[in-house]
């Protein structure tokens, strides 16, 4: 049932990833999943870049270095972390947004549908029992340095996937009813 698929998915972080290689065919169902996510007048604005392997940790290494280059104070656990995370995924797939070249929509119905092929692909892995996690570090704003983006085509994070052995925690969350007002 779909509803209990949403209320099971959660983030899983890289830390509790295992060594265990994604399959392509898994990787072409998450992505056909985002595929079908609603979008205002058929922009389909969503774009992906799935890296694998060596290309993983090339993305770690832009990462640390582009850190180290521009932070004010870097930090040593986190140059470390950026440097490490991207090869303990199975996959990392760059969440992209591709503009409009009418401007057809409001940016942010772009952004929000590309974000609903994104919730599309964590349903999906959590149905085939991948971990996956958004992470949207402020380093996103250079990724036009790492990726050959096209014009009005932004990143808007990075979705890490891999397989863990860890137990899930449970989830629990405040009444819909403290954040819904009924009006007749």
């Amino acid at each position: 049932m779909i509803f209990d698929l949403i209320k099971k998915r959660r983030s899983v972080f890289p830390s509790t990833y295992i060594n265990k290689p994604i399959a392509k065919a898994d990787i072409e169902r998450i992505l056909e999943a985002a595929n079908w996510a609603p979008n205002h007048k058929k922009t389909e604005p969503w774009r992906f870049k799935v890296l694998q392997g060596e290309s993983q940790v090339k993305l770690g290494q832009f990462l640390s270095e582009k850190y180290l280059e521009v932070a004010e104070k870097p930090k040593q656990i986190k140059t470390r972390k950026l440097l490490e995370n991207p090869p303990k995924a199975g996959a990392i797939i760059a969440i992209c947004m591709q503009r409009n070249a009418n401007e057809c929509v409001p940016e942010w119905e772009e952004i929000a549908a590309t974000a609903m092929a994104v919730q599309n692909m964590w349903l999906c892995t959590a149905e085939l029992g991948i971990g996956s996690y958004w992470s949207s570090p402020g380093l996103i704003k250079h990724m036009d340095e790492f990726f050959n983006l096209n014009e009005g085509e932004k990143c808007l994070g990075f979705f890490y996937m891999g397989y863990y052995d860890a137990e899930l925690p449970e989830v629990t969350r405040k009444p819909i009813a403290d954040k819904v007002i009924w009006m007749d």
